[in-house]
């Protein structure tokens, strides 16, 4: 894990500003809508807009904890697909991947 540390705050770091947005997002899709049809129309299409990342906050969300938990047990940068050594480039790039670049383009 040690060899790790500074991958895992920046990835705790990532996680927190993630959460702080999903919440955000959550609060302005409570707001009640807007009595004006025109105002309701844009508000639904944002309220769709921020539903889209909502979920993709909470997709990032859910490989960033299974990242940590690789990087706990000391599986991390083990290409969970061939058991190969994922670049450092890689993990450079995308911290949370799981594939080497081999096994991520279907080999």
């Amino acid at each position: 894990m040690k060899d790790h540390q500074h991958i895992a705050e920046s990835l705790r770091a990532r996680m927190a500003r993630l959460s702080e947005r999903v919440e955000r997002l959550e609060e302005d899709l409570r707001q009640p809508l807007d009595p004006d049809f025109a105002e309701q129309a844009t508000g639904m299409e944002a309220s769709e807009a921020n539903e889209a990342l909502e979920g993709a906050s909470r997709a990032e969300m859910a490989q960033i904890r299974a990242a940590l938990g690789r990087i706990e047990d000391g599986t991390y940068g083990i290409c969970v697909s061939c058991g190969e050594a994922i670049a450092p480039a890689r993990l450079e790039a995308l911290p949370f991947a799981q594939q080497c670049i081999d096994c991520a383009r279907g080999r």
